[in-house]
């Protein structure tokens, strides 16, 4: 089975934006950023909820089009339509069986970009295998939140840091379910 990674930018707080989806206040360039994007280069396929990938048009993301042109893109959403639909862009209901069926496909670590919410219900369900956090030294003090409003616990496990001198870190975690 191919893991699912959630690999994205997190206040010390843990907020992956402030309430009206602002990001300018984490770190935007040096080391750490070249680190993750050096990273983003080794997956084939990214998997995002609606609001994620609208998000990416405040960054002139064009609707139907990968933000991610070397990736394939699975958005899942019960409401959102577009046209012009790139070949590597699909757009999936949200349901268990197609992630599992995801995860059975031959191909690199699935790349789980953003979604506090959309990250909750994965969670929930016990399919993020890997957690992949730019700590941010920031905070933010409300936002949305990291895993949205899930409640359950879960012990994590450290299996690498990465130290930045413009203060980021990226750490990994093994979800022990």
């Amino acid at each position: 089975m191919r893991p699912i990674i959630y690999y994205v930018a997190t206040s010390l707080d843990g907020y992956i934006a402030a309430e009206d989806e602002d990001i300018s206040g984490f770190v935007q360039g040096g080391d750490g950023v070249s680190q993750y994007l050096q990273d983003l280069q080794t997956f084939d396929t990214t998997i995002m909820g609606r609001r994620t990938y609208e998000f990416g048009y405040k960054f002139g993301l064009e609707p139907g089009q990968p933000a991610y042109p070397h990736m394939d893109h699975y958005i899942f959403s019960n409401t959102l339509k577009l046209e012009n639909i790139n070949p590597k862009v699909k757009i999936c209901p949200i349901n268990l069986q197609t992630i599992l069926d995801l995860k059975a496909t031959e191909g690199s670590p699935i790349y789980l970009c953003g979604g506090g919410q959309f990250a909750g219900w994965l969670l929930e369900n016990e399919l993020i295998d890997v957690l992949k956090v730019k700590l941010n030294p920031l905070l933010l003090g409300n936002g949305i939140r990291l895993f949205g409003n899930t409640k359950k616990q879960y012990q994590l496990t450290l299996t690498d840091r990465q130290s930045f001198k413009e203060g980021l870190q990226i750490l990994t975690y093994k979800i022990n379910y």
